[in-house]
């Protein structure tokens, strides 16, 4: 999940929406582990039926754990500034934005460079202004519009299913399967 570091209280209601849905659906949620959406977020995923420790996952472009917002399980500290969105784009297997600046619009590139699925929530910034288009020619699809946090999620998993049962589950158990969104 991608989107303002610096959100309105709309763009988190939506993000912590989203969060809760992703853990619903039996994935793990990857952010970049800041403020704003990523909080919301993680916030919402923590308040998640099914939720278990470690489902909350944030990549953060400082090499201190401690940056992390409170709901993140899982922090990792790249020390790569915005580089760090290489990584939050490559460890999710889907990305649903809401909002965003500059950054959102780089993993936005990201994203559609490495073929992931991409949906957008019509919310001010890239998300609004990408949602039903084609970033570029490269690929045949479009950034996938979602008109709410429901949708966005479900647009987002409805591929994963194969992806998911082929990975390795959490402690050994085959059946516990998690990916990141």
């Amino acid at each position: 999940m991608i989107g303002d570091g610096e959100a309105t209280s709309a763009a988190e209601r939506l993000a912590a929406a989203v969060g809760r849905g992703i853990v619903e659906r039996g994935c793990r949620l990857v952010t970049g582990g800041l403020g704003g959406v990523m909080a919301a977020a993680s916030r919402g995923a923590h308040r998640a039926r099914g939720y278990r420790e470690g489902d909350v996952i944030g990549i953060l472009p400082g090499g201190d754990g401690d940056a992390a917002n409170p709901w993140v399980d899982v922090a990792v500290p790249s020390g790569l500034g915005v580089a760090r969105n290489v990584l939050v784009v490559q460890a999710a297997d889907a990305v649903i934005a809401i909002g965003g600046r500059a950054g959102t619009l780089s993993e936005l590139a990201l994203a559609w460079q490495l073929g992931r699925p991409v949906v957008a929530l019509d919310v001010p910034g890239w998300s609004a202004r990408v949602a039903g288009r084609a970033i570029d020619d490269r690929r045949c699809d479009v950034v996938l519009r979602a008109r709410d946090a429901g949708e966005a999620v479900a647009l987002a998993t409805a591929g994963l299913g194969a992806r998911r049962r082929g990975r390795a589950g959490r402690g050994g158990d085959p059946g516990s399967s998690r990916r990141g969104s």
